[in-house]
């Protein structure tokens, strides 16, 4: 209390020695200050009438002190001499300063000159001190704790309104309140106004000096007449008030332990209310979005389903995240709101069917596994229509080769021109026809290859597929017509062939060789721009080396290309050499030689074009081979750090100090994960470009971008639940008064009988720790009933162990003594002033005005003889705040 009263004359000293510079104030607070000074010194039958003369000597300064403090001061000295009237006051100001009071530039020498502004001060010093100092509500400062005296002593009245020690006494209701607020019979409030406050005044300080033996320190004129009243004096004379009302006391005590005991049961429902409105936002989003993540259909188109991957991101990034800190802010809530409730004797809070911690967990995990089974889903999804957008590009591109191919063969089958023709057409036509035959067995693979794609496309469900199977049974359709045509033109022609046996062997030799080499062409054409998908450098690395291969077979195909070239060469210098009209026109193949020329050199021309694909696809696969690397480096350094605070965030609860050093640790690491979170955002950014460069494995890294998420949100709870846990260990010794020492006992005789590190006991190591404390157990009949109902009270529901929470709430409660039902009740009976019953109107005028309704609002009538009509039974009410809970 010292310091509380040095704390407050060191912080105002300047502002109330420049107060003192106001003359109205300078004379308010010299007849205040005379006024006190004579309440005093008038019980050593004596007085002073200038307060800046009589003290001048010291001797009644000495007087005014033996009577406040009621001890004895050294022996004045009696001469008049200015050096004995300076011993004096010096031997007073010593006094005042043995009390532990820091005297501010006031001398001995200016009180003996007469100094009004230094003895005001010394004046007020000792009023400070003396008067005021005493004065304690709720461990507030002196000046602090009078003004909320005297807030809660007029809060019923009209019109009084006390916020400060001078404008809000101006108009006297504010005295005039507290007397009848003590001594209602001494004025009649209702008949007082605000518009007469020179009465009022007046009324107050005649009432108190002749009732309350309180002397007149105010002026009520100077009061009125003031812009600003002195503060000074104000507390003075307000002091006075509540020295003379100390009586009451005893009921205000009572009246503080009630607001205490309903205050804390007002903010235990304001966090049940709270958390049940949490769990119901947070289950009524999870049901919302599990169905979907539930949800495995797309529009089976790749852009859809890119769409869809796009949505699941920013679900990742921008909704999951702020509900996981919903949910550790929920399990906070409770284990708060359950160490409030265990702390004050209140019984456990159960929630609302199906919003139970476990519930919301179950939720939660249902929530990750629909999620973990939506993303794979989708990534395979994604890899399937891929390989269907790849296989009807190859569809679209074999059909357009056979198409463009068969175009006018029907019709060149069912024409009739070898009846028209000589014999040597004739078998020149037969040729053809027999090259044509060879020409139609070799396209039919690619038939093959197209109905073997179509059926593929069938199978993994392409989005198209009507337009695909029409298209590939057409090309069918013709190929059959085309079969049955070429049988019959061959039957027409072999009809006529004992007409037409003329041969040319030449022309024959070229269309039988360069029908295959051009077929072999067009198969080397497709495959040189065929298109590919590989996921591994290996995969095209087996592309280029069969490519190579290809290339060493092409000097056996330019041989072949030159030799059938010869052929049409030796034609042509045959009919040069005899004149042959026509003799250049191969009439048993439509390809020419300009044909396999030109067709050989796109051969020639789409190899570099090969080499120059494959090694950009090389270059892609090694920058996704990279890309794996990059994140296998980051990846394996972010998962150890993970696993390395996980192990050290399990590892505080057992460590030594006290539970500070331990929430410092675990604030520590909480500041090393929220400073680690950039590591995380840019493990995400490059597994964002792992999967848009279509990278599905990694084998340089064990970790997967869903384990690392699952880490770091399990590294994210266990801090918060760990902080949490150590937080209410921290209230517990506060509020159960446990000593550091105490608790650190508990917490190693618990953990050393821990042995699975599971944090809890079995009962054989419950009653181990229990003995190693200094419980006598003894071993026989009474012992094992005394260990089972200590077992019935930290195992409540039989589970057979014992957690760290219920020992530590029942060695805190054994150590420790807390409100109960009964000294609430004994608090209600003070107020009622013995009676069983208690009245709104008490109520309303000790308590402040929520909790004095909350009481009203929840007590019972009380139906006993002799009680007047609203009276209430505050007996059930207090046992009921002790019993059972519900909100």
């Amino acid at each position: 209390m010292d310091a509380m009263i040095d704390g407050y004359m060191e912080q105002e000293e300047e502002w109330e020695r420049e107060g003192l510079l106001d003359p109205a104030w300078e004379k308010q607070q010299k007849k205040t200050f005379t006024a006190w000074c004579n309440s005093h010194l008038r019980k050593a039958g004596t007085a002073i009438e200038n307060i800046d003369e009589d003290f001048r000597n010291g001797l009644k300064l000495m007087l005014l002190l033996e009577v406040i403090s009621g001890e004895q001061l050294p022996k004045p000295d009696r001469g008049r001499m200015r050096f004995h009237k300076i011993a004096n006051v010096n031997k007073a100001l010593q006094f005042i300063e043995s009390k532990g009071v820091k005297l501010v530039s006031i001398g001995a020498e200016e009180i003996v000159d007469g100094n009004l502004k230094m003895t005001l001060g010394m004046i007020w010093t000792i009023i400070l001190r003396f008067a005021i100092q005493d004065i304690s509500v709720e461990e507030m400062t002196a000046k602090e704790g009078l003004l909320l005296w005297c807030q809660r002593k007029t809060a019923p009245y009209k019109n009084v309104n006390v916020q400060n020690f001078h404008l809000s006494f101006k108009d006297g209701l504010a005295f005039c309140a507290l007397i009848h607020r003590h001594r209602p019979e001494l004025i009649d409030y209702n008949k007082l106004s605000k518009d007469n406050p020179l009465e009022n005044l007046n009324l107050a300080f005649d009432v108190a000096e002749k009732y309350l033996d309180i002397p007149r320190m105010l002026d009520a004129e100077d009061m009125v007449n003031s812009v600003k009243p002195d503060e000074r004096s104000v507390m003075a004379y307000v002091s006075s008030y509540y020295h003379a009302f100390s009586g009451a006391q005893q009921a205000e005590t009572a009246a503080n332990r009630i607001c205490k005991v309903l205050k804390i049961n007002q903010e235990n429902e304001r966090l049940m209310e709270e958390y049940e409105r949490m769990a119901s936002d947070l289950l009524e989003w999870i049901r919302r979005t599990t169905p979907w993540l539930e949800n495995r259909t797309t529009d089976n188109t790749l852009p859809g389903t890119q769409r869809k991957l796009e949505e699941f991101r920013e679900y990742r990034r921008a909704h999951k995240p702020p509900k996981l800190e919903e949910k550790a802010k929920l399990e906070t809530t409770f284990n708060t709101l359950q160490t409030r409730l265990r702390l004050s004797n209140r019984p456990a809070y159960i929630p609302t069917e199906g919003k139970m911690v476990s519930d919301i967990a179950n939720a939660w995990k249902g929530l990750e596994r629909a999620e973990k089974g939506f993303e794979d889903w989708l990534l395979s999804e994604l890899q399937r229509l891929e390989r269907l957008d790849h296989l009807a590009q190859k569809f679209k591109h074999k059909c357009d080769i056979h198409e463009e191919w068969s175009t006018g063969k029907d019709e060149m089958l069912q024409a009739q021109d070898f009846k028209k023709c000589h014999l040597n057409d004739l078998k020149a036509m037969k040729r053809k026809h027999e090259a044509f035959e060879s020409d139609l067995a070799a396209h039919q693979d690619r038939v093959e290859q197209i109905a073997a794609i179509a059926q593929e496309l069938n199978t993994l469900g392409y989005h198209d597929v009507v337009s695909v199977n029409s298209r590939c049974q057409r090309i069918c359709d013709q190929w059959d017509l085309l079969g049955n045509l070429t049988q019959g033109r061959k039957n027409a022609l072999e009809e006529a062939e004992h007409i037409l046996e003329r041969i040319d062997q030449l022309h024959l030799e070229f269309a039988k060789r360069a029908a295959p080499f051009n077929n072999w062409m067009d198969g080397a054409k497709e495959d040189l721009v065929d298109m590919f998908i590989v996921h591994t450098t290996e995969e095209i690395q087996g592309l280029i080396d069969a490519h190579e291969q290809f290339k060493q077979t092409l000097g056996e195909a330019d041989k072949e290309y030159n030799s059938i070239i010869s052929l049409v060469q030796e034609v042509q210098r045959i009919s040069q050499q005899y004149g042959i009209m026509g003799g250049n026109e191969n009439p048993y193949i439509s390809i020419t030689a300009q044909d396999i020329a030109n067709k050989w050199a796109e051969v020639r021309q789409l190899v570099p074009q090969r080499d120059q694909t494959l090694q950009a696809e090389m270059i892609r696969q090694q920058n996704n081979e990279r890309l794996r690397r990059q994140f296998a480096q980051k990846a394996n350094v972010v998962g150890q750090w993970i696993e390395r605070h996980l192990d050290m965030v399990a590892s505080v609860g057992v460590q030594k100090g006290s539970l500070e050093d331990h929430l410092a640790k675990l604030h520590g690491v909480e500041g090393d994960v929220n400073a680690y979170r950039p590591n995380i955002a840019d493990l995400e950014r490059i597994n964002e470009e792992v999967q848009e460069a279509m990278i599905f494995e990694n084998s340089h890294t064990p970790y997967t971008m869903e384990t690392l998420r699952v880490g770091w949100e399990q590294l994210l709870t266990s801090v918060a639940r760990n902080i949490n846990e150590v937080e209410n260990q921290i209230l517990t010794r506060d509020s159960k008064g446990i000593t550091n020492e105490q608790m650190e006992e508990f917490r190693k005789s618990f953990f050393h009988f821990d042995k699975s590190k599971s944090r809890r006991l079995e009962a054989k190591e419950f009653k181990s720790c229990l003995i190693s404390l200094g419980y006598n157990i003894r071993d026989d009949r009474q012992g094992e009933a005394d260990f089972q109902r200590i077992m019935s009270i930290v195992d409540p529901n039989n589970m057979g162990h014992v957690s760290f929470d219920a020992f530590l709430d029942f060695m805190t409660r054994e150590a420790t003594d807390n409100d109960t039902a009964e000294q609430v009740m004994q608090s209600f009976r003070i107020l009622a002033a013995d009676a069983p019953f208690i009245t709104a109107d008490i109520l309303r005028r000790e308590l402040p005005p929520d909790q004095a309704e909350y009481c009203i609002k929840r007590m019972a009538p009380f139906h006993g003889q002799g009680a007047p009509p609203g009276a209430l039974d505050y007996t059930s009410f207090s046992t009921a705040l002790y019993g059972e809970s519900n909100v």
